[in-house]
């Protein structure tokens, strides 16, 4: 198997919208997403962080409370597939992080500093590619990645996604899949 080769299992199907989104995506022994299921307590203090918080929302971001987070959540869920990155930490899986996955855009967090910069964003876009293939899709998007947030930049580059607009605050990205 190639190095760059990601295995993805899907697990546990239940009905979400029109994709039939899996409660599960195993994407190697240590990491998964896990589908949203209304709980996100643990989130907030991902998105009361400043850095992260302007890195998501842009440089006048305001930080969340419980009731914002909930309506991204909503809103997101509602456009999307949403997941929570999970890593296994022996007995348990903790949540680290979020995704919302659709044709037209993959918002990516990983909320908890600890796991930045250790490969687990490309991973999980990796593993989303093959959703999207999964679901036929013939292109995926991303729609805003702001000009200052070079490691996303790169990381969707490495996925293989490319530029291909240039928007006021960053870039938009294609990835075509077939």
């Amino acid at each position: 198997m190639r190095k760059d080769m990601i295995v993805v299992e899907i697990r546990n199907n239940i009905n979400n919208k029109k994709t039939n989104q899996p409660k599960y995506i195993d994407i190697d022994t240590g990491l998964r997403l896990r589908k949203f299921d209304g709980k996100f307590d643990f989130a907030l203090e991902w998105y009361k962080d400043e850095e992260t918080v302007k890195l998501v929302d842009g440089k006048d971001a305001e930080l969340y409370d419980t009731d914002r987070l909930k309506r991204m959540y909503d809103y997101l869920n509602d456009k999307g597939e949403l997941y929570f990155i999970e890593v296994n930490m022996g007995n348990e899986y903790i949540p680290i992080g979020d995704v919302t996955f659709w044709k037209e855009d993959m918002p990516i967090v990983i909320g908890n500093k600890n796991y930045r910069g250790k490969g687990i964003g490309y991973k999980v876009i990796k593993a989303l590619i093959q959703r999207a293939k999964i679901l036929n899709y013939d292109k995926i998007y991303v729609n805003e990645i702001y000009s200052y947030n070079i490691s996303s930049q790169k990381t969707f580059e490495k996925a293989g996604f490319r530029k291909y607009k240039e928007n006021k605050n960053g870039y938009s990205y294609i990835l075509e899949l077939k």
